[in-house]
Order: structure tokens, then sequence, then C-alpha cells
């Protein structure tokens, strides 16, 4: 019961304190909606091209927002020595960093549904699998979170962290199959799409609003769920070695 108390004070600290600042919402939230909005403007597409495009929206609301989350609350932990102290606790590290991830995993799923709503009042949504549709949003905002936690855990300043979940998140949009077909990329880029965890998540959310897919859910799900594993060991074995060790 006390580790839960744990995991519920970290919790509530991180969202108080760091999830709803200008800069997280900006990014999360601002930015992708801008960035489809270009997307529209270049294409001039109406309104029925909203199902072809909502996917990208999401996953790209959900990239943005749990990374940016994770820079700047675990970067200025670690600059302020709060970080290790928190280390100190007597709570298991893999509690504790479930603790430290669970609010920009929750933040991420509720930027995932800004778009969402706001495409309900536009377009005709009701062929729309809800089923497949929820489970991948979380596993896309799991695997981002421990992307943006691998980053801001091997970075000492907020504008590195940035930096590096740029350098990520942008060739993302372009391999990922998010707005355009995996298939229309360089035979040579292929290889890089299927080695990224949003390209699976980006199928199961055309699949689920469109059935615009290229590969069994199952799948898709399963290679989403070794991401999300793989990272946060990979973060886990970051930290002890730089602070437990």
């Amino acid at each position: 019961m006390k580790l839960w108390t744990a995991f519920w004070n970290i919790l509530r600290k991180d969202m108080r304190t760091y999830y709803l600042k200008p800069p997280n919402i900006s990014w999360g939230l601002i930015f992708p909606l801008a960035w489809t909005g270009m997307f529209f403007v270049r294409s001039g597409s109406g309104l029925e091209s909203i199902p072809v495009l909502l996917p990208g929206v999401v996953a790209v609301s959900v990239l943005f927002g749990t990374t940016s989350m994770l820079a700047v609350a675990i970067t200025f932990e670690k600059k302020n020595r709060s970080f290790e102290r928190l280390l100190l606790a007597p709570v298991p590290l893999e509690l504790l960093m479930l603790a430290k991830t669970t609010g920009a995993i929750l933040f991420g799923v509720a930027n995932a549904f800004v778009p969402v709503i706001m495409a309900l009042f536009l377009a005709d949504l009701s062929e729309l699998a809800w089923g497949a549709f929820v489970p991948a949003v979380f596993l896309i905002a799991v695997a981002s979170t421990f992307l943006g936690l691998f980053i801001a855990v091997a970075v000492s300043e907020v504008f590195e962290a940035q930096t590096f979940s740029n350098f990520l998140r942008f060739p993302m949009i372009f391999l990922c199959g998010l707005f355009f077909p995996i298939a229309r990329l360089p035979v040579f880029l292929r290889p890089l799409s299927y080695a990224l965890p949003l390209t699976y998540g980006a199928d199961v959310l055309h699949g689920a609003v469109h059935g615009g897919h290229s590969m069994p859910f199952a799948l898709d799900f399963a290679v989403l769920g070794v991401f999300c594993v793989g990272l946060f060991a990979a973060s886990l074995a970051n930290i002890k070695r730089k602070w437990i060790a």
C-alpha cells in the first residue's frame, strides 16, 4: 500500500508541476494541429480526406506530447539533483520510473483524442473500429513515453533532450506511413521504416479508421509491445549504470 501511495504522489506532483506548462501544450497539441493544417492547405483536399489524415494527426499528437513531457520533467529534475534524491527513495526502480512516466502516457492519450473529437464534428467516423483504435493509441503513448525517457536520462539539458527528440520525431513523421504509404518511399528507406515503433502504431490507426492497414493487427500490437518493453528496459539499464552502479 505504501508503494502505491508513493506512486500516486510522484504522479500527482509531476502532473501539477510539469504537464500543463505552455511549452508542453504547444509541442504536444498545437504543433500537430498546425502540421495537419499545412497538409490540408498543400493538398487542397476537403473534409472527405479527414479520415485519411486523422491517424497521422493522432499519432503525431501522441508522439510530440509524450516525448516533450519527459524532456522537461526528467532533465529539470536531473539538473537540480531532485532526480538523484528520488532514486534514493525506498521504492523499486521499475515502479519509480513507471510513476515518472504514467503522467506522460495519460497526457499522450488525452492529446490523441483532441483531433478525434474535432473530426467527429467534421466527418463521418461511424466505421471507426474503437476496439483496435484505443489500444493502439495507448501503446503508441507508452512506446513514445519510454522513448522520451530513454533520451531524457541520456542527456543533461532540456535543449539537448528536445534536439535528440526532434532528431527522431521528424524522420518518423515521414518514414512511418503517417501521411503517405511506406510503399511510396524509396526502397532503401523502407527497412528503416520497419525499425521504428510508430510504423506499427500508425498501421493499426489507419486500419481502425479507414481500413488502410498493410499488416495484421496482431503483428502490429506484438511489435509495439516489444518496443515498449525494450525501451523501458534500456532506460532502466542506463539509469542503473549512471546513478546506481
